[in-house]
Formats: structure tokens, C-alpha cells, sequence
């Protein structure tokens, strides 16, 4: 007998979806690490935390970042929904638009 008993074992995957599966899980790992840094920048302003210089920086940083990410999402034909994996009873992993 053999580990796969009646199965195959060989996994039958299009390459095509496997690497668009792949692509939309790394922007969506980035796209929530994206959605945190700016909560944490938007908190520590609130806060009085930073200077204007820092501020300043910053807001840049995240500008220049959304931009990248719609210029990867527009790159591989993804929308933001397509980002928004579902968790099934936990919800979805992006907070809605």
C-alpha cells in the first residue's frame, strides 16, 4: 500500500491560478500591513507623539506606498475586493471600503 491510498499523487493545479493565488496573498499581506502602519501613524499623531518633520515624512511614505499597491493591483489585474480574503465565520480580513 502506498501514503496516497486511492488518491493521486500528483496535485492537478494551473500554474496560472496558483500564481494568482500566490500574487493576490502576498498584496494582501501587504496591503494589511499597509492598513496597520497607517492606523499606528494615525494614533501616534492623535497623540502628539511626533513632529512635523516626521508627520510630514510619513504621510509621504504612506502616499508613496497606496500608490505602489494600486500600481501592483492594476499590474495583475486585481481590484481591491479581490484583496479582501474571506474567512468564512471570521469575516473578511481587510475591514470593508
Amino acid at each position: 500500500m502506498t501514503e496516497f491510498d486511492g488518491l493521486s499523487p500528483r496535485i492537478d493545479a494551473d500554474p496560472e491560478s496558483v500564481e494568482r493565488g500566490l500574487v493576490t496573498l502576498v498584496l494582501t499581506l501587504v496591503e494589511l500591513l499597509r492598513q496597520l502602519m497607517e492606523r499606528q501613524a494615525l494614533r501616534r499623531v492623535d497623540d502628539g507623539d511626533l513632529s512635523e518633520a516626521q508627520i510630514e515624512r510619513i504621510g509621504t511614505t504612506l502616499m508613496l506606498l497606496e500608490q505602489r499597491m494600486d500600481e501592483l493591483r492594476d499590474h495583475f489585474g486585481l481590484t481591491p475586493e479581490d484583496l479582501n480574503i474571506d474567512l468564512g465565520p471570521l469575516g473578511t480580513l481587510l475591514p470593508e471600503q
